[in-house]
């Protein structure tokens, strides 16, 4: 009895304690004080700005009616496409004047002559770690003597795929798409390249199909300078890819007069409505854009009005006319004084000589060249005819 008695005091008291230490606690029905959120998550890593002593610059080169880019991060490098085969001594020149002769990445956007014909002329003064190209096979001479340079001084042929990356010093490369479509200019390996908070976007020769299939992908587009899908044609560069990226600057690599009327009118009206500023190799010659991370600064070998660079391909010579009275200006064709002739040569589809006869080993159909030109693109003489 006198246990119960005990046990019921001890609880009488824990209680008198528990209501005393409750008189300072809020009661039951008040607001709770909100709980911390959590800090929010960016749909990406914040973007670092580079440190100071660093540098980046893209070249795009003028190549005429073609396509070549030289991306510099940090004294890295990377050749994106080489224009047509004869534009090998150029290539050759841009990436020694560069210093260039060691390339982190090769890209060959696709298999068209026009982008890859003067790689040869690029392995010719510089080795590659990594050459990335959207097939391995490709029926034309142009890629096979493409592939043998690859193969020899550039680590052979990669295929990559969406979503690999890639470091260029400071720089990031991701692979956005490739192999889109079964027309070769839809086989183009589009690419970004991000320093710091600026960003630019390569995509090769792809079309609207091509185009479409990244949209659908959800990859991040945006960017701040575009290189034009096939040279500024009405079949690439469509208005709901153009909404997603929404470049400051739209480069164009394009020849000047050429037959195909590159860039179109629709092309050059839809990148005036999103108002992009215009940059074209037929008008402006090389183009160089500089990036410090935030800011970009652009510098040109040729200035174009406004009006001129708003001017569809193969008609930009008949913007200025002579007023009345006025004699037109000479072409340079009638200013140039006559020079001493080079001696040419002639080169076969593959293979990897050169020959003063066009008939020597059976060549089909010789394409006939400098012979400055030959041996800039890795060709040597013929022991039989030379």
């Amino acid at each position: 009895m006198r246990n119960t008695k005990l046990r019921r005091c001890l609880a009488l008291l824990c209680l008198a304690l528990l209501l005393m230490a409750g008189c300072g606690m809020a009661p039951a029905s008040a607001t709770p004080a909100p709980a911390a959120s959590p800090a929010r998550m960016s749909a990406s890593p914040p973007t670092e700005l580079p440190e100071e002593g660093r540098s980046f610059s893209v070249h795009f080169i003028d190549v005429g009616q073609a396509d070549a880019a030289l991306v510099e991060c940090d004294g890295h490098f990377m050749l994106i496409d080489g224009g047509n085969r004869g534009d090998s001594d150029v290539i050759y020149t841009v990436l020694k004047k560069a210093g260039a002769d060691k390339l982190d990445i090769v890209v060959a956007s696709h298999a068209h002559e026009d982008h890859i014909g003067g790689l040869p002329g690029a392995f010719n003064y510089a080795t590659a770690e990594l050459t990335l190209c959207p097939v391995t096979d490709y029926d034309s001479g142009v890629f096979e003597t493409f592939k043998e340079y690859a193969e020899d001084r550039g680590g052979g042929l990669t295929v990559p795929e969406a979503g690999d990356m890639y470091d260029l010093g400071s720089a990031e490369v991701e692979i956005l798409g490739l192999n889109a479509g079964e027309d070769t200019n839809n086989t183009s390996i589009v690419l970004m390249i991000r320093y710091g908070e600026t960003s630019f976007l390569f995509t090769g020769d792809a079309e609207r199909e091509a185009e479409q299939a990244l949209l659908d992908s959800g990859a991040e587009l945006k960017a701040d300078v575009l290189k034009l899908g096939h040279h500024g044609s009405d079949t690439s560069t469509s208005y709901p890819f153009l909404r997603e990226v929404m470049p400051e600057y739209a480069v164009i690599s394009v020849g000047e007069g050429n037959s195909y009327e590159h860039p179109e009118e629709g092309t050059l009206s839809r990148l005036r409505d999103a108002d992009c500023k215009i940059l074209r190799t037929d008008l402006n010659g090389d183009i160089i854009i500089s990036s410090d991370g935030e800011e970009l600064t652009v510098t040109t070998d040729k200035t174009a009005t406004e009006e001129q660079l708003l001017v569809p391909g193969g008609k930009s010579r008949s913007i200025a006319k002579p007023g009345a009275g006025e004699s037109p200006e000479p072409t340079p064709a009638e200013t140039e004084q006559p020079q001493s002739r080079e001696t040419m040569v002639w080169i076969p589809k593959s293979g990897s000589k050169y020959h003063s006869d066009p008939e020597c080993s059976n060549m089909k159909d010789p394409t006939q060249v400098s012979l400055s030109q030959a041996e800039s693109m890795g060709y040597t003489p013929c022991k039989k005819c030379w």
